[in-house]
């Protein structure tokens, strides 16, 4: 099957389940205000079908935000320009029920960035707003029973370590248990240390840079290949390689190799990078904590 259509019904509301505190402010800490108003989309894809996926979903979502209240509550702006905060107001994240005319399997490309746009709902536009959700949700259920989830947040509220805690928890109430297994953290001693200024500028320069056409590549890197380097590595070391040190290594080289020519030139690698011990963040905070690593070689 080429044509894959989905069917969406009007968007609602999910609030907390239970009544929760409102007026509450959660202020931004550096890491957040560097993302603060961008927009990131992902999704989940299940291709075993569970019972009435759509409420199962729904009341494990609702549950959750009794937990993780903030992210029901609305972006707001300081008395400041460029102050920013969380408003706990309870208002709920917009949810989507959809349906697909195929089964999973028959789905030629998921990577379609048309199909994309019609398996999730996205924000209106970037930049702040005090009237959209935080977050955004569409189930879309196929005929084989399986379903995707296309989840759009706005980055003000965590980075993609502290959302999968979002979602672990909502899987977790959705399957019956009375509590989510990490207990959420989100105030303003959550963290210990800010953000280092050279990471704020770093990402800050990003921002700024023309946006270049970008391709998807999926590429298969052998896990023994994999394997391979992380013996070379940890037996002229003596300390271990992770498999994604590996693997970047691996495209860094062949990318490098594929549009460089002189060897004394300067090769640059940056990746986001998880910065919560280096933090002391505590145990459970979902916000943002993460910082552009950046490295270089010839």
């Amino acid at each position: 099957m080429s044509v894959v259509v989905i069917s969406k019904s009007p968007p609602v509301l999910i609030t907390p389940s239970e009544a929760i505190v409102t007026g509450e402010h959660i202020n931004l800490s550096s890491y957040d205000e560097m993302f603060g108003g961008r927009s990131v989309t992902v999704f989940f894809i299940f291709e075993s079908p569970i019972q009435d996926p759509m409420g199962t979903i729904k009341r494990g979502l609702s549950q959750t935000l009794v937990h993780y209240y903030p992210i029901a509550g609305r972006l707001a702006a300081g008395d400041t320009a460029g102050e920013f905060f969380i408003k706990c107001t309870g208002e709920g994240v917009s949810f989507v029920a959809a349906s697909a005319n195929c089964a999973i399997k028959d789905v030629p490309e998921f990577c379609d960035s048309s199909l994309q746009e019609e398996l999730a709902i996205f924000h209106a536009a970037e930049g702040f707003s005090n009237t959209e959700p935080l977050v955004l949700m569409q189930v879309t259920v196929f005929t084989c029973g399986g379903f995707v989830m296309g989840v759009t947040w706005n980055h003000a509220v965590g980075d993609g370590t502290g959302m999968a805690q979002f979602m672990q928890a909502i899987g977790e109430l959705a399957r019956g248990l009375p509590s989510p297994s990490v207990i959420p953290v989100r105030s303003k001693n959550s963290l210990v240390l800010d953000l280092p200024p050279f990471s704020t500028n770093f990402v800050q320069f990003l921002g700024m840079l023309q946006p270049s056409p970008m391709v998807f590549l999926d590429i298969t890197v052998p896990s023994s290949l994999v394997n391979r380097i992380k013996s070379t590595y940890t037996m002229n070391y003596h300390r271990p390689c992770t498999v994604f040190e590996a693997v970047a290594a691996v495209l860094w080289q062949c990318r490098t190799r594929a549009i460089m020519s002189n060897p004394s030139a300067l090769a640059v690698l940056t990746f986001p990078a998880n910065a919560r011990k280096h933090a002391v963040a505590r145990e459970g905070f979902y916000g943002n904590c993460v910082t552009a690593q950046l490295v270089t070689a010839t």
